[in-house]
């Protein structure tokens, strides 16, 4: 019985190690979108233009100002996260380079942004939900740029339980998240 118990509770601990280790992760991602929302505006990334289906190509709610605004505070939370984990001497984290977050950061928006520019091919509309699309649209576009230009860092720092808690937790402040922007005015509608 005891060996069970110990079994048990060094596992618990592997899943909270895993949990910090994803949200520390995923926090370059996860702050551009926030971002984005706060700092958008302005000329629309497609300048107005529509597809060959007639509809806008991305829309008025994906802005240059909104991208970048968005990217660099990804970035800059990232950075936090380095000087942190390099002042305070924290091991036992995922080790974040500046390309990582870079990555990271550009990732989740170029993910947001194929999401809208499928959504407006799919007929949906500004703010229309798309579940699932809408939660891990920046969770693919980060990985996804990450696998093809810093391959090796992806496959260092994301082992099975990570992935899995950030599966898990994705969704869960997403909507956090977006709640709390519709209720401060950033966001028009709370998903």
């Amino acid at each position: 019985m005891y060996w069970v118990l110990t079994f048990i509770d060094a596992n618990i601990g592997l899943w909270l190690v895993s949990a910090l280790a994803a949200l520390w992760i995923m926090i370059p991602a996860y702050v551009p979108n926030s971002a984005a929302a706060v700092f958008g505006g302005g000329t629309p990334i497609d300048f107005g233009k529509r597809f060959r289906d007639g509809r806008r190509i991305f829309g008025d709610g994906k802005t240059y100002r909104g991208f970048f605004g968005g990217v660099l505070c990804g970035v800059l939370a990232g950075l936090i996260e380095i000087w942190v984990s390099s002042s305070f001497g924290l091991t036992g984290l995922p080790h974040q380079t500046f390309l990582s977050v870079t990555l990271l950061a550009t990732g989740a928006l170029l993910g947001d942004l194929t999401k809208s520019f499928l959504k407006r091919r799919l007929g949906k509309d500004r703010g229309e939900s798309w579940p699932l699309a809408d939660q891990y649209d920046l969770v693919i576009g980060a990985f996804l740029i990450i696998l093809l230009i810093d391959s090796r860092w992806l496959f260092e720092n994301i082992t099975l339980p990570i992935a899995i808690w950030i599966v898990i937790m994705t969704p869960l402040l997403h909507r956090i998240v977006n709640i709390i922007g519709y209720y401060i005015g950033v966001k028009e509608v709370p998903w």
